[in-house]
């Protein structure tokens, strides 16, 4: 393994996406899978070991959730990157994932292309989250914020509501998926966050 390698385990009780997950990581250069397990509490057998750099774990397992496990994982190391990832996309899973200090959350189905994202985005940012649960977090605070937005930031967030992508909104909005990326930035700026790790930060405050 190179040195700027960085390690990751990955947590998911359904044993049929190991290989999914393996195959993903066969042709990720910067990233290398140290681990698979179908519990928290196997990959904590194995963490002291391993030290990895970034965990992967599905939220909703039979016996430890892998938001209860992320104490745990804190309690190795305080620096490690945690993804959560589910099918769920419930504010109130969400809100507790980050509150208990993950540092993402991504809805399934997770393709190749999408985690190598997420782990980049991790790597260089130190926070991930799908265009679906950023548009919960902007949602959340349209009700509180809804006058400070232009009549363009306010447009897009309306189409965020309705699950449409930025891709989507651009196209429908007749503009580049850039200028959707600038105006979302704007929307931060005015929750008073500057990215989305701020935000991400905004949701561990909620009570």
């Amino acid at each position: 393994m190179k040195p700027h390698t960085l390690k990751i385990i990955v947590i998911d009780n359904d044993v049929l996406f190991h290989n999914t997950y393996k195959n993903y990581f066969e042709d990720y250069t910067n990233y290398a899978l140290e681990g698979i397990y179908a519990s928290v509490d196997e990959a904590l057998l194995d963490y002291d070991t391993i030290s990895p750099d970034i965990i992967v774990s599905e939220v909703v397992m039979p016996e430890k959730s892998g938001i209860d496990g992320i104490n745990s994982f804190r309690e190795k190391d305080p620096d490690v990157k945690i993804i959560m990832i589910s099918d769920q996309s419930d504010f109130e899973i969400i809100k507790k994932a980050f509150k208990n200090g993950a540092n993402g959350y991504l809805t399934k189905p997770i393709s190749k292309k999408r985690l190598y994202h997420a782990l980049k985005s991790i790597q260089n940012e130190g926070a991930i989250m799908s265009n679906d649960i950023a548009k919960k977090v902007i949602s959340m605070f349209q009700r509180k914020s809804y006058k400070s937005f232009s009549e363009r930031e306010n447009q897009i967030i309306d189409h965020l509501s309705q699950g449409a992508t930025y891709k989507t909104i651009a196209e429908k909005l007749f503009v580049t998926t850039s200028a959707i990326n600038f105006h979302i930035q704007n929307i931060y700026l005015k929750l008073n966050v500057n990215s989305k790790s701020e935000a991400l930060m905004k949701l561990q405050e909620i009570g």
